[in-house]
């Protein structure tokens, strides 16, 4: 990595997200401490710009999200009263598109490697936004809420979909059900969250990770392992990821990460791979689309 590399590099500016940028890694801060990080549609704009940035950036390996203050996120912003989950606008074909399901599905095609590091309280969509992310590391005093149901509403940010495949259908159901809170412990043995730690090293922990993910692997290969991971994981037959497989092990077994790869194996030292996110994805597959099994 290069001297320019471990330098802070600059990165957009938001209003409710702090995006920092360091040795190859984005740590991107929900930004509203003062309201818990509550969400709100000017969040999700940032974020998905924040996620088109992380994307086309190929000095940024990885991503960690968290958040300011002693919250992840409290959920959605409820200022506006009884009236906040009366939409009026709609989307294309007259259907409204939840946001958090937009951001949600826009992390789920994410080029890079996506860590959750929650600090603190994560209810509504603060528990369901980070679905989609590969790895979760908790704060030992972190509490998740489902609490939809609570507030006469149903989950969103397609967490129908991502939740059940997090810690299975039962689970699901009883946490939504209920809406009560699931301790970190809990939320551990039951697979939402892969680790915990004490808050003070939660950050540290989460930047260990990230570092354990990038520094020996080629960028597009980790780039096309997460997405085909990901978009094969709900396919009805292993059939489809057998095609997806092979098209993309034939790209790469011919490209120069995979020499380089190898060279650098033989010779006992650190690969340099050449390849970029932004220009050499294995072009058998429209990665930056929504999903197509066929």
């Amino acid at each position: 990595m290069s001297a320019k590399d471990t330098m802070t590099m600059t990165c957009p500016v938001f209003e409710t997200l702090d995006l920092r940028i360091e040795d190859g890694i984005a740590v991107l801060y929900l930004n509203r401490p003062d309201k818990l990080n509550a969400f709100t549609s000017q969040m999700v704009r940032e974020f998905l710009a924040a996620l088109d940035h992380t994307d086309a950036d190929d000095r940024i390996k990885a991503v960690i999200v968290t958040g300011r203050g002693r919250a992840f996120c409290a959920g959605a912003d409820l200022s506006a009263g009884a009236g906040t989950f009366d939409y009026d606008e709609v989307g294309e074909g007259g259907v409204l598109r939840d946001e958090g399901g937009l951001l949600t599905l826009r992390i789920f095609r994410s080029l890079k490697p996506i860590i959750a590091a929650v600090n603190g309280v994560a209810v509504g969509v603060g528990a369901t936004l980070q679905l989609a992310m590969d790895v979760r590391l908790a704060s030992q005093q972190a509490r998740f809420g489902f609490v939809f149901a609570r507030r006469g509403i149903v989950p969103e940010a397609a967490s129908s979909w991502f939740l059940s495949r997090a810690v299975g259908v039962s689970t699901a159901l009883q946490w939504c059900y209920s809406g009560r809170q699931v301790t970190a412990d809990e939320a551990l043995a039951c697979g939402l969250v892969q680790a915990t730690h004490p808050a003070e090293r939660l950050l540290d922990e989460a930047r260990a990770m990230a570092r354990s993910f990038i520094e020996q692997s080629a960028p597009v290969s980790l780039a096309a392992t997460r997405q085909m991971i990901w978009r094969m994981s709900a396919v009805e037959h292993p059939m489809q990821a057998h095609r997806l497989d092979s098209r993309v092990v034939q790209e790469r077994g011919r490209s120069a990460d995979a020499r380089e790869g190898i060279a650098a194996f033989l010779e006992k030292r650190p690969a340099e791979f050449p390849g970029r996110v932004s220009t050499d994805m294995p072009g058998c597959f429209d990665w930056h689309g929504e999903p197509d099994f066929t």
